[in-house]
C-alpha cells in the first residue's frame, strides 16, 4: 500500500497508484483564514477526510500600502515590486511554514497564488474578506474598470501587472523556502480577453507574468495550474511548465476525455463543485469519480473538484463519497 506522497508522485510520473489520489479545498470563513486558526482548519480538513495532498488556501490580501483602491492610470504607477514577505504575504508564509513543519515530507502541499491579473482585479475594488466559489458567468464592475484603464494607458496596466508579478515571484520563492512542495497558480482568461480589451490581451500582458512566477519555482516538485472559470483558450495553458493541471471539467469544460491527449501535466479533476457536490447525493458524487476515471482511460489522474465549493451548502457525506469511491477503485 502506498502512502499519500507515493500515491501522488506515482500519478506525476504517469504510473498507476494503488488508488487515485483525492483532495478538495474551499475558502475558510474569515475567522479561520489567518493565523493559528487557518493552520488548524487546514490540518483538520486533511485529517477528517484523509486527503492525499493539501492545497494551502491563501485569503490574505495583497499589500495595499501605496494605494488603497486603484481608480486611475496614475494610481497604477504606484504599484511597485515588493519583498515577498510584505504585509499579509508574510502572514501567509507563517501559515505555510507551520503546516509544512507539521506534515513533514509525508504530504505534498501547494500554496495558492492568484496570478497578477487576478490581484490587480482585486485592487480596483475595496477590500473584501469574504470569498465564495467563483461565478462561471464571468465579469463584473471590476472588469469594466480594468477595460477603462487599458484604454486610458495600456502600458501602465502592463507595468502594474509585471510589478505585481515581481512581488508574487518573490513570494513564491519564499513559499518553497518554507518547505511547500510547490505552488497552486490560479489563472483565468475570460476576465482578460474580453471584446473591449482585445482577444490577445492575455497573451500580451498576462502570460509573461504567469510564466515569470512559474520560472521562479521550476525546481519545486508539485506545481499546480488551476484554470478558473470558463477558459476561452484552454489549449494555450497546456504548455505551462507545471506538474498538474486542474480545471472545472464538469461545469466549464473541456472534458477529461478531450484533455487527456492534449495536456502534458497530470490531470486533477472529475467532480462538479458547483452542482453535484451541492445538489447531488453520495451516489452521484461516486458516479462522477468513476466516470472521470473512465474518461481518463489508461492515464492515471487525481480526483478533485474543478474549483472551490461552499462548505455550508455541501453535505459532508458527499465529500466522504468522493474519497470512498476513489479508495474503492483498487478493490473493484
Amino acid at each position: 500500500m502506498m502512502n499519500k506522497r507515493q500515491r501522488v508522485e506515482a500519478v506525476l510520473a504517469g504510473r498507476r497508484p494503488d488508488h487515485p489520489p483525492v483532495s478538495f479545498w474551499y475558502h475558510f470563513p474569515p475567522d479561520q483564514a489567518t493565523g493559528q486558526a487557518a493552520i488548524d482548519a487546514h490540518l483538520a480538513l486533511l485529517d477528517k477526510y484523509d486527503l492525499d495532498f493539501l492545497k494551502v488556501m491563501n485569503d490574505h490580501e495583497y499589500p495595499r500600502s501605496e494605494v488603497e483602491v486603484i481608480h486611475t492610470a496614475a494610481d497604477l504607477s504606484k504599484i511597485k515590486t515588493l519583498p515577498g514577505d510584505t504585509g499579509e504575504l508574510g502572514e501567509q508564509l507563517k501559515v505555510v511554514r507551520a503546516i509544512t513543519a507539521r506534515l513533514g515530507k509525508d504530504v505534498l502541499t501547494c500554496t495558492t497564488i492568484f496570478n497578477p491579473w487576478t490581484v490587480l482585479r482585486k485592487l480596483v475594488a475595496p477590500l473584501n474578506r469574504v470569498h465564495m466559489p467563483p461565478r462561471m458567468d464571468g465579469t463584473d464592475e471590476r472588469d469594466e474598470v480594468l477595460s477603462r484603464l487599458l484604454k486610458e494607458d495600456r502600458s501602465a496596466v502592463q507595468a502594474a501587472v509585471l510589478a505585481i508579478a515581481g512581488t508574487l515571484t518573490n513570494f513564491a520563492r519564499l513559499c518553497i523556502e518554507a518547505e511547500a512542495s510547490g505552488i497552486f497558480l490560479s489563472v483565468r482568461d475570460d476576465w482578460v480577453d474580453r471584446k473591449e480589451n482585445g482577444e490577445h490581451t492575455y497573451e500580451e500582458i498576462v502570460r509573461p507574468a504567469d510564466r515569470q512566477i512559474l520560472a521562479a519555482v521550476q525546481n519545486a516538485s508539485f506545481n499546480v495550474l488551476h484554470i478558473c472559470g470558463r477558459a476561452l483558450h484552454f489549449e494555450a495553458f497546456a504548455d505551462y511548465p507545471v506538474h498538474v493541471i486542474n480545471w472545472a471539467d464538469r461545469s466549464a469544460g473541456p472534458s477529461i476525455a478531450y484533455a487527456r491527449d492534449r495536456v502534458k501535466p497530470a490531470i486533477a479533476g472529475g467532480v462538479d463543485n458547483l452542482k453535484t457536490l451541492r445538489e447531488g447525493i453520495p451516489a452521484d458524487c461516486a458516479a462522477e469519480v468513476r466516470d472521470a476515471l473512465h474518461q481518463a482511460k489508461d492515464r492515471p489522474i487525481m480526483i478533485t473538484p474543478g474549483c472551490t465549493f461552499d462548505p455550508q451548502a455541501v453535505p459532508p457525506e458527499n465529500l466522504r463519497a468522493i474519497v470512498d469511491a476513489a479508495r474503492n477503485i483498487a478493490s473493484e
